[in-house]
């Protein structure tokens, strides 16, 4: 059971929408509840999901919805302060 779900949980951060906008990182797309909204533009039939977000949408926007919309609303201080023009000088990493 335990890796069952290390691999559904892995799958799902593989091909999460939220994680595809934000690297995208497209002038014009959206910033708040970008993965979120991926998936809603997929699940409706949208066609150019790379034109619109910069990020193609997963393969299984239903699967993905809920994490989308749970790492969206985490990262919703965040976006709103990309949304007005505060930037962050942040460097370093692994």
């Amino acid at each position: 059971m335990n890796k069952l779900l290390v691999v559904v949980l892995a799958l799902q951060l593989a091909g999460c929408a939220t994680a595809r906008t934000l690297d995208a990182a497209k002038p014009g797309a959206p910033v708040v509840y970008s993965g979120t909204r991926l998936d809603l533009y997929a699940l409706n039939g949208g066609c150019c999901a790379m034109d619109r977000f910069g990020a193609e949408a997963p393969s299984y926007p239903g699967v993905d919805l809920p994490a989308s919309a749970l790492l969206d609303t985490l990262l919703l201080p965040l976006s709103l302060l990309t949304v007005i023009g505060v930037g962050f000088q942040a460097t370093g990493g692994l």
